[in-house]
């Protein structure tokens, strides 16, 4: 019998089995899909960023960097299919009121991100390939007022050390080659139907083929699926945040020269006021996504599976309108071209981290399309609250902690809880 089975072999799963598996605990690892990152970790824009709406938030992200800075140290094991890398391009985020600026540079301060301060004068002759109008509230792009003149010139500020990923799916396969290397088992095409307590205790978890599985802890991160997964075990009734899963979709546009490199925005940027994110991709093309505008409408699913996998026209015309009104050089291309995922978000777009009532049963979720880029630490959180729990101690009333490797800083893993006051702070989209 396995000491831990974990559901879900996205970029969570496959980190959380990874540090499981370095405690020394027999870990199996089930999931619905054909391989590691399969699922909604495949269509993530990948983007390593700092800027969240609680200093626990910025102090994960900001160590979490650190991790993919030094990737292959972090896995301790060289994946034969090679390894993913981190680049480091910078991130501009633009003002906006949904998140005050001096909120979230007071806890750079506090957590020792670096960042840089424009005005809008300094904003405007330093990305002049930038249209620095501010046009908040978001618009749908049908109406004639998306089009009118701005209110005012937006100031910014610039993380230098932020970047992303280039191969989200080859991330989380490096993380299971490492978990694998280290004794994890890996079992695919095992959908979970059934949990339930066999005797002694321990956990069973059934599968759609007949299969079962029992070990004392079981770990649920199975994305858009956990709610679901939730329900199988009879958790979820003392959570004050709720999950629910929701289609978002990322295009990719190739981009002209003097928009993005050669001579152009060449970080990231993050533009609450006009709906839309981008970052640099490989060969002159330009990443695309959405911050939820409101007028555009939200997708909640009723079953992931019911998701279309395919990028819209309308969805790729509305995201690439946005960016284009950012960037004036940008033209909408004929050819629609991205791809379509689902989120697991929180009623506050902040994860859940956390044990449940259920002894034994562990809950990575929620994670609002926002949690990619602090995955190589979602594993070690996972750890430290599993054996703070099994240890005999009491996560809810003493919280676990984690201590910063690289910057030094403590994460209180009570942020992450499900039983903690909604995050009003938060800026209600994706940037969390």
């Amino acid at each position: 019998m396995p000491d831990a089975i974990v559901i879900g072999a996205g970029i969570m799963g496959a980190s959380i089995a990874l540090e499981l598996a370095k405690t020394r605990r027999r870990v199996v690892v089930l999931d619905k899909s054909g391989g590691p990152g399969n699922g909604s970790t495949s269509a993530s824009s990948s983007v390593v960023r700092f800027n969240y709406s609680t200093l626990d938030g910025v102090a994960t992200a900001w160590e979490a960097r650190h991790c993919w800075a030094a990737w292959h140290d972090h896995l301790g094991f060289t994946d034969p299919a090679g390894t993913a890398a981190f680049k480091r391009t910078g991130m501009l985020c633009l003002d906006s009121p949904p998140a005050p600026r001096s909120d979230v540079l007071a806890h750079f301060d506090t957590a020792g991100v670096p960042y840089r301060e424009y005005t809008t004068g300094e904003l405007a002759a330093a990305f002049p390939m930038l249209d620095t109008g501010s046009y908040w509230p978001n618009k749908p792009v049908t109406d004639d007022a998306f089009w009118s003149d701005p209110t005012g010139r937006l100031g910014g500020y610039l993380t230098p050390d932020a970047g992303y990923i280039d191969d989200p799916q080859l991330a989380a396969h490096n993380l299971a080659a490492a978990a694998t290397d280290r004794g994890a088992e890996f079992r695919f095409h095992a959908q979970v139907s059934a949990i339930d307590t066999a005797p002694g205790g321990v956990r069973r978890v059934r599968l759609a083929g007949g299969d079962q599985v029992e070990a004392p802890i079981v770990v649920n991160a199975a994305g858009p699926w956990s709610a679901a997964v939730n329900r199988l075990a009879g958790v979820g009734d003392d959570f004050t945040v709720t999950v629910r899963p929701m289609r978002q979709e990322v295009h990719q546009i190739d981009s002209p020269d003097g928009v993005t490199p050669p001579g152009g925005l060449d970080v990231a940027l993050a533009d609450v006021d006009l709906g839309t994110y981008m970052r640099p991709g490989a060969h002159h093309s330009l990443l695309i996504g959405g911050t939820e505008p409101e007028c555009d409408g939200f997708e909640w699913l009723a079953d992931p599976d019911e998701a279309n996998p395919a990028a819209t026209r309308g969805r790729f015309e509305a995201q690439v309108l946005r960016a284009a009104r950012r960037l004036p050089g940008l033209t909408v291309p004929t050819r629609v071209k991205g791809v379509a995922g689902v989120y697991d978000v929180a009623s506050d777009w902040t994860p859940i981290y956390d044990k449940t009532d259920a002894p034994g049963f562990y809950v990575a979720m929620g994670t609002s399309g926002n949690q990619f880029k602090n995955a190589p630490l979602v594993g070690r959180f996972m750890a430290a609250i599993i054996g703070h729990t099994e240890d005999g101690y009491d996560h809810d009333a003493d919280p676990a902690g984690y201590e910063c490797e690289f910057t030094g800083g403590r994460v209180n893993l009570a942020a992450f809880s499900r039983k903690r006051p909604v995050n009003r702070a938060n800026s209600g989209t994706v940037m969390g």
